[in-house]
């Protein structure tokens, strides 16, 4: 595949990551062509199912047929009847249905509506963050992480590419690399300043870029620009349809529910963890060393805070 045909198909699924022209989402229009070949409970079960994707998309098949009473076959039968082959198909297209449509208006519009205590909301925030734990620790590939390790390690340079929000994910693992000795930058500022930074980018370097949902621009396009520069590329968001899991030669997925108007970043903050561990075993030598100069100078200097009774 040339470079521009590389391009096209980039552009081709960016597109079928959004809406259609209708504005149904792939899964919308699955079931709208489907319909007429439903009977009356498939098409309410899966009418439930849209309704409510933030409740949904993270379950499996089993624990989606107890959610709605429901058994496991019945789930199976009713997602075959839509074209899946697989009920992960199925949930992958769940969950792009739910980050497209989930703005935070509609998340907080919706959390109103429920007439919850704020103490009930407090409670449903940890929960989800829990839940995200438990997606990212079931489905978490260490071998992704571990040739993830291996490149950051070869790479000469290595650009982490986050913004708004994420801003302070790329900072975390630009700086927790930069300890170990690694040379990584987290850059800031306007887009003219991430274009040029990219665009001093070669193929001995690497970019890795973060964003969620429907991701940010700037965050896409600076990947599709080192992608175009030949430089390797790897993504953070969470979903295998995002337009960073597209744009980017590999990825993790983090979910990052939360039922507020605000990501929840639980889950990509201990992915950023697993590449660090990962990079720290991978070159535990130079890792030592560096950390054991750190520790000397921690203890010569005046880093850490500390009261006259402690003797400075």
């Amino acid at each position: 595949m040339t470079r521009r045909e590389s391009q096209s198909l980039i552009a081709v699924r960016l597109k079928e990551y959004s809406v259609s022209e209708s504005g149904l989402t792939a899964l919308e229009l699955r079931f709208s062509k489907a319909q007429h070949t439903l009977n009356a409970s498939r098409r309410t079960l899966l009418q439930m199912i849209l309704e409510n994707p933030g409740d949904t998309f993270f379950l499996s098949s089993r624990e989606l047929a107890k959610r709605y009473q429901v058994n496991a076959a019945t789930i199976v039968r009713t997602i075959q009847a839509l074209g899946y082959r697989r009920f992960e198909q199925f949930a992958a297209e769940l969950r792009a249905h739910f980050i497209t449509k989930i703005t935070p208006y509609t998340a907080l519009k919706a959390a109103i509506l429920e007439k919850r205590t704020t103490a009930d909301y407090i409670r449903q925030s940890l929960e989800m963050d829990i839940r995200n734990l438990h997606s990212l620790r079931t489905s978490l590939d260490p071998q992704k992480v571990i040739a993830l390790s291996k490149q950051v390690k070869r790479a000469r340079r290595i650009l982490v590419i986050g913004i708004d929000l994420a801003a302070g994910l790329s900072w975390h693992l630009s700086y927790g690399l930069m300890s170990m000795g690694l040379p990584a930058e987290a850059p800031i500022g306007s887009t003219g300043n991430i274009r040029r930074r990219v665009g001093t980018l070669t193929p001995k370097d690497l970019l890795i870029a973060i964003s969620f949902g429907r991701c940010l621009r700037e965050t896409v396009e600076a990947a599709l620009q080192a992608k175009r520069q030949r430089v390797p590329t790897f993504g953070i968001t969470d979903s295998e349809q995002s337009p960073i899991a597209q744009a980017c030669d590999n990825s993790c997925i983090a979910p990052v529910v939360s039922p507020l108007f605000a990501n929840s970043y639980t889950a990509p903050m201990s992915i950023l963890g697993t590449i660090l561990v990962a990079c720290a075993h991978t070159r535990t030598a130079r890792t030592l060393n560096l950390l054991r100069q750190i520790e000397e100078d921690d203890r010569a200097g005046h880093r850490w805070y500390a009261t006259s009774e402690d003797g400075h």
